[in-house]
């Protein structure tokens, strides 16, 4: 039974406004390009509005410490982006949008809405370290953790994550920071902006060459000062929880306990999850319960119980809502369950004794080489 917890949920209407405009999945229209019956990205409103419904509908959300924060300042950005970058995203944001980087469209204010979800994270992480709250989960929208320095990407417009831990030290809140991201794609942005920081752990546990598909190797493992600090752990495509699990237990887990940070962030995607149209993995919500409980103990042992969780991916809007309840409940230590509608179907799906044994085995090479 999991302890009860003052569990904060950062959230606000105006990350559901957030659009690309006139797109088929990453394609602009024209030409022979034909548009979408639903239209737009992959990246839409409905999987965390409908996270934000079930909360309500449980009753898990009264539970929860409910509120919003404040945008992150231009000061906060500018701690993670240049001056120059950000200018022209405000810029093109106020005269209809635009796209800055590879397939990052957006609409007029999106330059708003990017600094009202980089904001929900940082409020998220100051509302912990002066705490104010055990844990807290940030439903951050848009995305943020393929953001480079100067270069948007993968539906991600601004650095959530790193602006949020930049605006925490700046605040003296904090110093040693560890990042596990779960995210189905490999977290990118985050490990560039950390790369050679040694005050950081960034480690990112994702599908092997899914996207970015020339990043995530696990030979990549920090430069100059920051040398050792991050950790890449490629999983093949089919993995399950069992995998999940392993590469948790027996490489994330050792490696943030060496590491001993003050507080721990999680890149929370559920891409992961077996009917996720942009991943190959078959995790599910008991997976994401696992995981959360696993990061729990560790922020008990090691951060005084302190950390967040930051949305970042996850495409099947009928799925996303009960990985994200799953989390929420273990954070928080409630009763209130959502039961999963697929549970059955996916244990009858996950991968054979004999992959499992495969993965063990790649799980292993990695840690023997760390």
């Amino acid at each position: 039974m999991s302890v009860p917890r003052k569990t904060g949920f950062f959230w606000d209407e105006r990350c559901f406004w957030h659009a690309g405009g006139n797109y088929a999945f990453t394609l602009p229209l024209g030409g022979l390009v034909q548009p979408l019956a639903a239209g737009g990205l992959p990246e839409s409103p409905e999987t965390k509005r409908r996270l934000k419904n079930l909360i309500d509908v449980t009753g898990l959300s009264n539970e929860l410490a409910m509120q919003t924060a404040p945008a992150a300042t231009v000061q906060d950005i500018c701690r993670v982006h240049p001056a120059d970058f950000v200018a022209k995203f405000r810029e093109l944001s106020a005269n209809g949008g635009g796209e800055l980087g590879m397939r990052t469209p957006f609409t007029q204010d999106g330059f708003d809405h990017a600094a009202l979800s980089a904001g929900l994270a940082t409020g998220a992480l100051r509302a912990v370290l002066r705490g104010g709250m055990d844990n807290a989960y940030a439903l951050s929208r848009p995305p943020g953790h393929h953001c480079l320095p100067d270069f948007p990407n993968g539906f991600c417009l601004l650095a959530n994550i790193a602006i949020a831990i930049r605006a925490a030290q700046a605040d003296g809140l904090t110093q040693r920071v560890a990042v596990l991201d779960w995210d189905v794609h490999h977290g990118n942005g985050t490990e560039a902006v950390f790369y050679e920081d040694p005050d950081v752990l960034t480690i990112s546990m994702h599908q092997d060459r899914n996207y970015p598909v020339d990043t995530g190797d696990f030979a990549d493992q920090g430069a100059g000062a920051g040398l050792g600090t991050n950790l890449n752990i490629p999983l093949p495509p089919g993995c399950g929880h069992v995998a999940y699990m392993d590469a948790m237990q027996r490489l994330v887990s050792p490696a943030i306990r060496a590491f001993k940070p003050d507080v721990i962030i999680v890149a929370c995607g559920f891409d992961a999850a077996a009917v996720d149209p942009l991943g190959r993995m078959l995790a599910s919500a008991e997976t994401f319960r696992a995981l959360t409980e696993e990061t729990q103990a560790l922020a008990d042992d090691l951060c005084a119980g302190k950390w967040i969780a930051v949305h970042e991916g996850g495409y099947s809007e009928v799925y996303v809502p009960f990985c994200g309840h799953a989390v929420l409940q273990q954070m928080s230590g409630s009763t209130i369950n959502a039961p999963d509608p697929l549970a059955q179907t996916l244990e009858s799906r996950q991968p054979s004794p004999e992959f499992d044994r495969f993965v063990a085995d790649l799980i292993s090479q990695m840690a023997a080489a760390l």
